[in-house]
């Protein structure tokens, strides 16, 4: 569980006038900051993990193939347990957390939190295991849904790696499980570490498998992955009673399903789009789908690092006000959260778009991957960009109904979202003519319009954000950002006229100069126009990494 200490710096930020009590304003960037770290070890994780797959097996059908294959388990995953995980699961277990003291134990010596946590794993294993019988029986159909566009060969490779990553569903739902117990709890370090020792297996799974079993490896990958991660969940339930219990009829499954049934539509609608998505790729180009892979993994490095860790800080603690008494509060905090992520998302993106170029040819571009891949990805990159600043924002307003107990409205803005993809893509993808460029353009058209009907319903539902200093930290944000862009692009430009190493230590000169005078550009700009969000995450920083030394 994260301290309680003040953090040094704080109290001449806009905070001290925020309406949050000090603790709970506190415990959010405390908790943000956690996550964050664990997703800075695992984003540094993935991209030795993206550079070891690309340089042993590059860009191919067989690639496209697992990529596309990869998404069964996340899904899956997806409709059982993970979009029950933020909807449902979170806030109720909190409500359990807080009124569920550890001291208080039943006939049988549990507290009615363990016992709750007892009655999901029984239950959910059991369908899991269900689940993973019925996809491995139904492997030889899933694949050509998936990648309709392949030959029959390809057909076939995606067929076995269905059938060798599927048991994964069983581990990711029960480790899920378990992250919510430990996000309803505020203990935010089991969660944060799971990611980062799921890239430790994929790695190494593919440097002992991969002369042995090809693009097989990558599925084993994931599968001892999931292991990997899962053992971290269960590090965190030292002291915690667990037990077998079928108890079907307890009222906590009847308010989860309650929260989560309009969530069930919202998640089959988007997962219909990810494999519409995947299927209309596979009748471009055989690498587009690993090419499309690639761009995404940019992109997730600043969602993952800002938007996700600081949605999931603030999540617990919107779950626990109840925003028709104390509106005011509610508002506050949430929008505390979202200025903490327009802060850091918009210069990142502005950063990948300069530098993205580069940036793909230091992480992918050696062994198999070529430089056309490098070319081909980067243009993916370009238009998924577009997007990533509405993707940023809308993970927070999609969890402030989620922590209100409303699900029913982001669900249908995900119904309208995805209809919106299925028209806007293949128009441009093949009535168009840009291939799968026009499934990447139509992504983030999808993205746009999700996060602008997301705003829409939240001005509805909650009076709007009049007031909170949202517009002021968006144009401050803005114009800072472009002491990243230019700085960075003349640096660019400037080292290709100079003799630098050959090969991996040249291309790392280039990215690490240009990204530190970009981030030094927004530093200044930052200063100048004084966002006080920046310097409360910098404080933030500067307090653990003091505690730790001091450790």
């Amino acid at each position: 569980m994260a301290e309680t200490v003040p953090v040094a710096g704080l109290e001449h930020t806009v905070l001290e006038d925020s309406g949050i009590p000090s603790t709970g304003r506190e415990g959010i960037v405390r908790a943000a900051g956690v996550n964050s770290l664990g997703n800075v070890a695992s984003r540094a994780l993935g991209l030795i993990r993206e550079a070891v797959v690309s340089g042993t097996f590059g860009a191919s059908g067989a690639t496209s193939a697992f990529d596309a294959v990869s998404g069964v388990p996340k899904m899956v995953y997806e409709l059982l347990i993970g979009g029950m995980l933020s909807a449902a699961l979170v806030p109720v277990l909190s409500e359990y957390a807080a009124d569920s003291p550890e001291t208080e134990r039943d006939a049988s010596g549990q507290t009615e939190l363990e016992n709750v946590l007892s009655i999901l794993l029984t239950l959910s294993g059991l369908v899991l295991v269900a689940v993973v019988i019925l996809l491995e029986l139904g492997a030889p159909w899933i694949a050509p849904v998936l990648v309709g566009g392949f030959d029959d060969q390809l057909l076939a490779t995606a067929t076995q790696l269905v059938r060798w990553i599927v048991p994964a569903i069983l581990i990711y739902g029960i480790s899920g499980i378990l992250q919510a117990f430990h996000y309803a709890r505020k203990r935010f370090v089991y969660p944060a570490m799971g990611a980062p020792v799921h890239n430790i297996g994929v790695i190494v799974a593919v440097v002992l498998l991969a002369r042995r079993l090809d693009v097989a490896s990558l599925s084993i990958g994931v599968l001892v992955a999931a292991c990997f991660q899962l053992l971290v969940q269960l590090g965190g339930l030292r002291g915690i009673r667990l037990s077998l219990r079928f108890d079907w009829r307890h009222p906590v499954i009847r308010r989860i399903l309650q929260l989560y049934a309009p969530v069930v539509l919202s998640i089959v609608i988007s997962n219909l789009g990810i494999i519409v998505d995947r299927n209309l790729a596979s009748r471009t180009v055989h690498e587009a789908i690993t090419w499309m892979t690639k761009a995404t993994f940019l992109i997730q490095l600043p969602l993952g690092l800002v938007s996700m860790a600081i949605s999931l800080a603030v999540l617990p603690t919107l779950s626990q006000i109840d925003a028709n008494v104390e509106l005011d509060r509610f508002k506050r905090t949430f929008t505390q959260g979202l200025r903490l992520v327009i802060v850091v998302i918009v210069p990142a993106a502005v950063g990948l778009f300069v530098l993205g170029q580069p940036i793909i040819r230091l992480i992918f571009e050696h062994g198999e991957f070529t430089s056309q891949d490098t070319l081909q990805t980067w243009r993916a990159l370009r238009l998924y960009l577009i997007g990533l600043p509405f993707a940023a924002i809308d993970l927070p307003l999609v969890f402030a109904f989620y922590a209100q107990k409303n699900t029913m409205t982001p669900v249908v803005v995900g119904i309208v979202a995805v209809v919106i993809y299925l028209v806007v893509g293949p128009a441009l993808a093949f009535v168009a003519g840009w291939g799968y460029l026009g499934l990447v353009a139509a992504n983030s058209v999808q993205l746009i319009s999700h996060a602008l009907l997301m705003l829409v319903f939240f001005r509805k539902r909650f009076r709007g954000l009049a007031g909170y200093g949202l517009l002021e930290t968006i144009w401050k944000t803005s114009v800072a950002s472009l002491l990243v862009a230019l700085p960075a692009y003349g640096c660019l430009r400037l080292l290709e006229g100079i003799a630098l190493p050959a090969g991996f230590l040249g291309e790392a000169i280039v990215v690490g100069a240009c990204a530190a005078v970009g981030g030094l550009g927004y530093l200044i700009g930052a200063r100048l126009v004084r966002i006080a969000e920046l310097e409360q995450l910098i404080a933030m920083v500067r307090w653990r990494v003091g505690r730790g030394v001091a450790s």
